[in-house]
């Protein structure tokens, strides 16, 4: 089955797919934010749809590896997601994959909303190749 990664930020939402073996993550859509329901709703339906059998879900957590109040928002987010979606919720450490996911997109020469649209896709499927890759090695 597949997993769902999804780096909720205060504006957007990037959402990446694994494939059905698990095995390799793609960057599949953006979702504007409106409200925490609204995106909890949206979430569900994307999982549902594409038989998602597990949301992993980005955890702030600041360089020195303590959790501020960002990370408190992500573990409430990831209850809340659990309870919409019907699906268990990772919380997976995603220091620096929007900052490696800038780096990756510096040189596409997109501005602009489309830009932070795609950053915010590669940032979630950077998280979720990432979790991917740590289930199969320690597996």
């Amino acid at each position: 089955m597949r997993k769902m990664g999804i780096d909720p930020g205060m504006r957007r939402v990037g959402i990446a797919l694994s494939d059905e073996d698990g095995w390799l993550a793609s960057p599949y859509k953006t979702l504007a934010r409106t409200s925490d329901d609204a995106m909890f709703s949206a979430l569900a339906d994307e999982a549902s749809s594409h038989a998602v059998d597990e949301i992993v879900m980005g955890l702030p957590v600041r360089m020195n590896g303590l959790e501020g109040p960002e990370a408190k928002r992500a573990r409430k987010l990831a209850k809340l997601l659990e309870k919409a979606s019907g699906l268990r919720v990772t919380l997976w450490d995603e220091r620096l994959t929007t900052v490696a996911a800038e780096r990756e997109l510096r040189s596409s020469g997109l501005r602009g909303e489309r830009k932070k649209a795609l950053i915010d896709q590669a940032a979630a499927t950077l998280l979720l190749q990432s979790f991917l890759d740590a289930r199969r090695h320690a597996g």
